[in-house]
């Protein structure tokens, strides 16, 4: 079979449940698949190991229908850690900071509460502007790629984009470069995942979401989505 075919195989039950992918990645790069979370399908699909919190809702976005939350009690957590096992990965969500929120705001944070965790969050500047948070921590190593000024307009939609490779930390903004360092990492092997605030219900994100990827391997740069559309 040739290296890197992509098998889509779609299921579709009604508008209750989600399309179902199932995808063949190059097993060269990783055994993990890739994981993609359109929001509006977990809102859609009641499950198990899924609890939506507060009254997130759906809206239509630029590139289909994304979940806007209130930046006070909405949020989508699920029992699963998807960065568990890995050492390498990427995680590229395609998000709407908006202003009136928090100044810090957790929009997504995987791994335990105050364990092993990696969190992706923005500040904001005077309700006008956002800068990039991103965070790490490996037992007892921890570390936080962030710089005030860089800073980018609220309501406006961007492809944001948090790489660890190794230890090797970048971030990405519209696929342009804006930080990286580097950390003694061990791949996780617990936790949870929260999409809209921090698994200990502090920081809400005020702003949509339409997707968070997460690719098992680095993604190179100029194949990480440019939004033009804002």
């Amino acid at each position: 079979m040739v290296m890197g075919l992509l098998i889509s195989m779609m299921l579709i039950f009604g508008n209750n449940f989600p399309v179902i992918h199932f995808t063949k990645v190059d097993s060269s790069k990783s055994s993990n698949s890739i994981v993609t979370l359109i929001l509006s399908d977990l809102l859609n699909s009641p499950s198990h190991n899924r609890t939506i919190l507060g009254n997130p809702r759906i809206i239509e976005c630029p590139y289909g229908n994304a979940v806007l939350f209130d930046g006070q009690d909405d949020a989508i957590v699920m029992d699963t850690n998807y960065l568990i096992g890995m050492n390498t990965f990427t995680i590229e969500i395609i998000m709407r900071p908006d202003s009136d929120g928090q100044r810090e705001q957790r929009f997504l944070h995987l791994g335990e509460v105050r364990g092993d965790r990696v969190l992706v969050e923005t500040r904001t500047s005077n309700n006008t502007d956002w800068y990039l948070d991103a965070f790490i921590k490996s037992q007892e190593n921890k570390f936080t790629l962030v710089d005030s000024t860089k800073l980018h307009p609220l309501n406006q939609w961007y492809s944001i984009a948090f790489i660890v490779d190794r230890g090797s930390m970048e971030t990405y903004v519209d696929g342009k470069f804006e930080l990286s360092a580097n950390i003694p990492f061990i791949p996780f092997s617990r936790g949870e995942t929260s999409i809209g605030v921090r698994l200990n219900r502090l920081n809400w994100f005020k702003g949509a979401i339409y997707k968070i990827s997460i690719v098992p391997w680095k993604v190179d740069s100029n194949q990480l989505r440019n939004y033009e559309i804002r």
